[in-house]
């Protein structure tokens, strides 16, 4: 059916008009179609569509994802990207019944190691050479080029043991041959961040870039966070990939005060970080608007950025013919006690609180998960 939405602030678009007009086939048009259904914002913000870069939604298929559900509209999240849940060997099973029956848009980086995420941490993906088959892989991406973002790789000690950066350079050749991006998890050695770093080019992930781990972290040394710097200038994308055990409050501050910016903001949304520390994306969004990320780049980093590595409209998303696809939702004063993943701990005083999402014609509520 039909829309018209009124009284709302646009914020992360071109454009700025008074009414956004929906026609029945769920496409922006220019003028407003007899007797469409009249939604009313009730003064709220309207962006782009929400989109988490990085969840973990292979629901049954590991046993740390949480249902794509949780991590979409009810929250204010229109798209997302699972990230690295499943391999080559599995990845028929997140598209069938995960990518393709949502309603949110979902697209996957698909995991270096076969068995992805099936066991998490308890069966390392990447133990050793037979981990990783790179014919099939490599296949995979041909038949799901239409849902597959990028290649994945968990270049830390807990994955690789003693096999340190080998499995990050493999990685890194496949997504080279594949023309995709590399998302890149860092944390604790081997392999150490400075290695990681070394391989990657434009358009690449790092993703928990604001972790604090020792050893793992881009304010361990002076040089390092130069490093860093240099590579966000080239093109090298930050996401925050909060987690349970992966964003530091004083590394993002510190690293915000000394000019570098997340180019993503991401939750690593799982079943270990559901509830605390991460709860949810508009959580974490006031969490670095918390740390010092301004409210416009805050949206662009669940908007613009992401969506478009997704291949999906952003700022243009008001155009003509684009399907709708937006969130809207208020900014409002509050004091939310909340941790880190190293629960280091602070009150917010402002939250982004997602009222309702649009995808096509279809309108649904949405809210914070509640503490």
């Amino acid at each position: 059916m039909s829309l018209t939405l009124v009284n709302f602030r646009i914020v992360g678009l071109d454009d700025a008009p008074d009414k956004i007009h929906v026609g029945d086939d769920g496409l922006i048009i220019e003028t407003g179609a007899p007797n469409a259904r009249e939604i009313d914002c009730k003064g709220a913000w309207l962006s782009p569509g929400w989109c988490d870069l990085h969840v973990h939604v292979w629901h049954g298929g590991t046993d740390i994802s949480v249902r794509a559900s949780q991590a979409g509209r009810p929250t204010g999240v229109t798209a997302m990207a699972d990230a690295g849940s499943a391999g080559e060997a599995s990845f028929h099973g997140l598209r069938e019944y995960v990518i393709e029956r949502q309603s949110e848009t979902v697209r996957a980086f698909l995991n270096i190691g076969s068995i992805g995420l099936v066991a998490c941490n308890r069966v390392p993906e990447l133990a050793d050479w037979r981990s990783i088959d790179i014919d099939k892989t490599l296949a995979v991406v041909e038949a799901n080029r239409d849902v597959i973002c990028g290649i994945k790789v968990r270049a830390s000690g807990v994955i690789v043991g003693s096999w340190g950066i080998t499995p990050a350079k493999i990685a890194k050749r496949v997504a080279e041959i594949t023309n995709l991006p590399l998302m890149v998890h860092v944390g604790e050695p081997p392999p150490l961040i400075d290695e990681v770093f070394e391989l990657l080019t434009p358009g690449d992930i790092v993703t928990h870039c604001f972790n604090g781990k020792a050893a793992g972290s881009i304010r361990d040394t002076e040089a390092l966070f130069k490093m860093a710097q240099d590579m966000a200038a080239r093109g090298i994308l930050m996401d925050i990939g909060h987690g349970s055990a992966s964003f530091n409050f004083e590394t993002a501050r510190a690293s915000m005060a000394d000019g570098l910016r997340p180019f993503s903001i991401s939750t690593d949304l799982h079943l270990h970080s559901l509830e605390d520390p991460v709860r949810d994306l508009a959580t974490t969004m006031s969490k670095l608007y918390g740390v010092g990320l301004p409210f416009e780049d805050c949206i662009n980093a669940v908007c613009a950025g992401p969506r478009d590595v997704m291949g999906l409209s952003g700022r243009s998303g008001l155009a003509a013919g684009s399907r709708a696809d937006f969130t809207v939702f208020e900014f409002s004063e509050a004091s939310l006690p909340v941790i880190d993943s190293q629960g280091n701990a602070m009150t917010l005083e402002r939250l982004f609180e997602p009222r309702m999402t649009v995808i096509g014609d279809d309108v649904q509520p949405a809210a914070r998960r509640a503490a």
